[in-house]
């Protein structure tokens, strides 16, 4: 059988956004990386990449923030099918579509996400049978935050993210994500981390069966880079005051390196009931409430 006869017409992947629940900065490697030990969870909101057959290698973008994706080499969806037809040894004619949906600059890992879901949407569509670790080491090579994006659901990742631990007793989490419209590059958050050797993420409870156990757990951590990126984004602070405010809000934090922020609510209710009111009283800024695994 001609096995471009046997290829779905399209297949699509959908990137859901990253939220680092805690994130502790442990050292500083010689080339310049830093070593994390992060717990991150992915939103049931996200973005959505779709391939299908074309003459070339095509990138087409829509969404409310398709105005923000490069459409060179410079962005991470091009360079992941270059990656995955290289190392596949297969042709580069398809078209990418990406839905973007996530603000970029804002912590949650859309370029990433979008670059995992590109892997495994080709994966898919070529029927070339990559696992997940084949795939995470591919975009490790791209970025830090794409092996944890291949996996796509509550992980605790070490080392650059390379070394990955699914959590299967961390789910269905509810929150609110809330971006204040501004942006926050991470290579300026990092540039000024001054404390680089934190201890790493106290030992895991064997269950977590309430969000309020979530909620304990977590506020024995940090995320390291908050403070630097409050002071070079100050809406970051009014993000996470505006969290804190509602009502039956457990935590509120920073996502990765900003600027967007998460609250825990111990029901999809409150945390809808959180959003609707942040959204109303901050019309200009990017608010979800979202169910996490």
């Amino acid at each position: 059988m001609d096995e471009d006869l046997d290829r779905p017409v399209a297949v699509t992947q959908s990137a859901p956004a990253k939220i680092n629940l805690t994130l502790h900065v442990t050292g500083r490697r010689a080339d310049g990386y830093h070593d994390l030990d992060t717990l991150a969870v992915f939103a049931g909101c996200g973005e959505r990449v779709v391939v299908e057959e074309a003459d070339d290698l095509l990138l087409q973008a829509e969404g409310p923030f398709s105005a923000s994706v490069p459409h060179d080499e410079t962005n991470l969806v091009i360079a992941a099918a270059r990656l995955f037809f290289l190392t596949a040894g297969i042709g580069s004619k398809i078209l990418l579509s990406l839905n973007k949906t996530i603000p970029a600059g804002a912590g949650l890992g859309g370029g990433s996400a979008d670059a995992a879901a590109t892997f495994r949407a080709l994966n898919q569509y070529f029927k070339t049978g990559f696992d997940d670790q084949t795939l995470a080491e591919l975009g490790g090579t791209l970025g830090a935050d794409i092996p944890m994006c291949v996996y796509g659901r509550a992980l605790r990742a070490r080392g650059i993210g390379d070394i990955i631990e699914p959590i299967e007793r961390m789910k269905n989490l509810h929150l609110v994500l809330v971006w204040p419209g501004k942006s926050v590059s991470t290579a300026s958050v990092f540039a000024r981390l001054q404390n680089v050797s934190n201890d790493p993420l106290p030992d895991l409870p064997d269950a977590f069966p309430a969000a309020q156990d979530v909620a304990g757990y977590l506020a024995k951590t940090r995320n390291d880079l908050q403070a630097d990126a409050l002071e070079i984004e100050p809406a970051i602070g009014n993000a996470l005051d505006a969290l804190a405010a509602t009502d039956r809000c457990l935590l509120a934090r920073m996502s990765g390196s900003g600027s967007a922020c998460f609250g825990l609510y111990p029901s999809h209710a409150e945390a809808a009931a959180a959003g609707r009111l942040i959204g109303t009283a901050h019309p200009g800024w990017w608010v979800r409430a979202v169910e996490a695994r």
